[in-house]
């Protein structure tokens, strides 16, 4: 290959980045996998432009549902976490995540770390200790987290709701708050009970936070939630557990654990700090108050609070170095909704991968629709088929297909001593600092789009040329190897850029024709005077059949099976032996007198939008003919974007007194069901039904 222009190298840069660590309780599915192919793109980016970049991640391996879990199935937690880390790395191996190191939070490294920045704390005077009350479960004996208690919300009344918020009214409170409350563990209602907790003064640190959160490190978007939060007040942070609990116990306090999302963060630490030792690195160097490597952590937008609040806190009065940059990305949704097992849209790595299916086709797929912000994405499945055959084969692979025989058959597999057409090949070195802007900014569904474009020019000159019509003419050979020799330029070019998101595919281009491996600053030199190995197949279309086959093969049966009858306080000794099955308490008999009370109405959905700074609500403005519009706030934001409920039929309670929240008024309630998975879906009227219509 022969220089076109020198290149501009930017200097060399030190990242440290994590991802969130996946917990140790359950398989890794379509959804999580967003934010590891978004991880692992951008770390392949910056290894491309010659970056020191280390990318660090670990199974979150503690708290009481391993412990529960564990007990389950009759084995201990340890055996638990160690199958799953084999399960877990397997998955993100088939999808090529490509971390420097997977570590496990149930570390010596983590234990000492976690108790280090504990004791650093409590130093500075910012660790409290008071006795609260507790919902406790008599039969398990074991105090129950807010996700094992389920019950009755508070401000609205919504039945099965978890102990800290409720997703019909968007409400936060206590879990000693929840009316009704029964425990998902044994099905026992729980008891009040006194406890002795520590907590973490995060109230103390509310100017630095307030500085912090505001200093560029988050995106504006999330910059703006953490005002609301300071709005409201920060409250100090519960950082311990009571035994039984699967952790780490706190120093100085038998019988009290740290709670897990104290010591998961610090596993990013602790990864770092065995994979240091293992190859030679200063911990200090990378972690130190000091240090001046960046510190990138990628996160989903659901523990935004934790990483944007608690964890500099911790760090800062800790004495270790702060993050750079804190990426939010959103949710995924299957076919414009939540994942769910009933329709066979809950999709796990393994079963992806079980059918066959190439995971560069997933890893394209989601590029294509991130752009760095915190908007969830959709998977919808016949524009993924329709996207990846398109982009993928019809344009990218097409390239090659259509030219690389012609340099084996005609010119004993070597390239021409240059090119006839620099303008060409010159524009598409010139997009290398564009693409490589949206690489940096994560905005890749732009960067795809910019790549794709010069794909389609590279198409148009080898449409115009017709190199198969020049190999039928003896006096056109000259100009058939010149063809050819740029068509497989701008071919190696494409693959230089898509290489971060088509990493085993950049591997097979770099075979073919015969080259190191692809760096970002190879996209200035110009590819002449080489020999070629034979073009052999690249990639396939996705058959329609393997996903439908995909969908059914993770269609589960989900018929409820009989709720047991709660236990009650005097009951729970007797049923310790064979505790009961989780259930949601049954709701009290009403007469029909009460029930006709109730003013149910079909309603049109007229407009639906996202809720600025609420996770679980989407804004309703609903029509009900004659009776006019309402707005309701409904919690059904993780089942649906917006934009798929517009124009769609469903039922309200049409007199329910207006209720002021915290983002407007909400003039009455939708009626919702919960599915096979976590969140609420509404319910819809047949055909025919009209706005206003009164439900009998």
């Amino acid at each position: 290959m022969a220089a076109f222009r020198a290149p501009a190298a930017p200097m060399s840069r030190q990242i440290l980045v994590t991802s969130a660590l996946p917990y140790a309780n359950g398989s890794i599915h379509l959804g999580h996998l967003v934010e590891y192919i978004q991880t692992d793109i951008w770390v392949r980016f910056q290894k491309m432009r010659g970056h020191d970049c280390r990318y660090m991640c670990a199974d979150d391996t503690h708290g009481t549902a391993i412990m529960l879990r564990a007990e389950k199935e009759g084995i201990t937690p340890e055996t638990l976490i160690g199958r799953v880390w084999d399960e877990h790395t397997r998955d993100f191996a088939g999808f090529h995540i490509g971390f420097d190191h997977y570590y496990s939070t149930h570390s010596d490294e983590n234990r000492a770390l976690a108790s280090k920045i504990y004791l650093s704390l409590k130093d500075a005077g910012l660790i409290d200790v008071k006795t609260i009350a507790q919902l406790y479960d008599p039969v398990k004996n074991l105090f129950l987290p807010d996700r094992f208690i389920k019950g009755e919300c508070p401000k609205c009344g919504a039945l099965d709701q978890y102990g800290d918020n409720c997703e019909v009214c968007g409400a936060t409170y206590s879990p000693t708050e929840l009316k009704n409350p029964v425990s998902a563990v044994s099905g026992a209602t729980p008891v009040h009970k006194d406890s002795e907790h520590y907590f973490f003064k995060l109230g103390a640190c509310e100017a630095f936070l307030r500085e912090w959160t505001t200093s560029g490190a988050l995106q504006a978007e999330a910059s703006n939630k953490m005002q609301e939060w300071f709005a409201s007040g920060l409250n100090n942070w519960d950082i311990s557990r009571d035994a039984p609990y699967f952790g780490f116990e706190i120093p100085g306090a038998p019988g009290k654990y740290f709670y897990v999302w104290l010591d998961a963060p610090v596993g990013y630490m602790a990864s770092f700090a065995k994979y240091a030792a293992d190859n030679g690195l200063d911990f200090d160097a990378w972690w130190g108050a000091d240090s001046k490597t960046e510190l990138v952590h990628f996160i989903g937008k659901d523990i935004l609070y934790f990483h944007a609040l608690f964890w500099p806190a911790m760090l800062k009065n800790a004495g270790y170095r702060l993050p750079t940059a804190v990426y939010a990305h959103g949710f995924l949704t299957v076919n414009g909704q939540k994942m769910s097992k009933s329709r066979g849209t809950f999709i796990t790595a393994e079963s992806y991968l079980a059918q066959k299916l190439n995971p560069e086709w997933l890893r394209y797929y989601y590029a294509a629709k991130l752009n760095g912000s915190m908007e969830d994405i959709d998977l919808n499945l016949d524009d993924f088929i329709a996207r990846v055959n398109s982009d993928l084969v019809g344009k990218f692979i097409n390239i090659a297909s259509r030219t690389a025989g012609f340099i084996h058959k005609n010119f004993d597999g070597k390239l021409a001593d240059g090119v006839a057409n620099l303008e060409l090949i010159g524009a598409f070195q010139a997009a290398a600092s564009d693409i490589a802007a949206h690489y940096e900014a994560r905005d890749y569904g732009r960067a795809l789009r910019e790549i794709m474009a010069l794909a389609d020019r590279a198409n148009q000159y080898v449409a115009d040329e017709k190199p198969w019509e020049l190999a039928k003419k003896p006096e056109a050979v000259y100009r058939l190897h010149e063809v050819c020799t740029v068509a497989l330029n701008c071919f190696r070019l494409l693959t230089l850029y898509l290489k971060p998101v088509l990493p085993k595919l950049a591997e097979q281009v770099e075979a073919f024709l015969n080259i190191a491996p692809l760096a970002w600053e190879d996209s200035q030199s110009l590819f002449i005077r080489h020999r070629i190995n034979e073009y052999s197949h690249l990639m396939t279309r996705i058959d329609p059949k393997a996903i439908e086959a995909m969908v059914d093969a993770n269609k589960q049966n989900l018929e409820p099976a009989p709720a047991p009858a709660p236990v009650r306080h005097a009951e729970a000794q007797a049923h310790a032996a064979q505790p009961a099955a989780a259930s949601a308490p049954v709701a009290e008999t009403i007469s029909i007198d009460d029930f006709a009370k109730i003013d149910l109405r079909i309603a049109r959905i007229a407009n639906a939008e996202h809720v600025e700074g609420a996770d679980k609500l989407l804004r309703l403005t609903l029509d009900l003919g004659d009776l006019g519009t309402r707005q309701v706030f409904a919690g059904i934001k993780s089942a649906y974007a917006p934009e798929t409920l517009v124009g769609r039929y469903t039922v309200m309670v049409a007199n329910l007194a207006p209720r002021k929240m915290k983002f407007g008024m909400s003039e009455g309630m939708v009626l919702a069901a919960s599915g096979d998975a976590p969140g609420l879906f509404i319910l819809s009227p047949d055909s025919g039904a009209q706005a206003g219509m009164k439900v009998k």
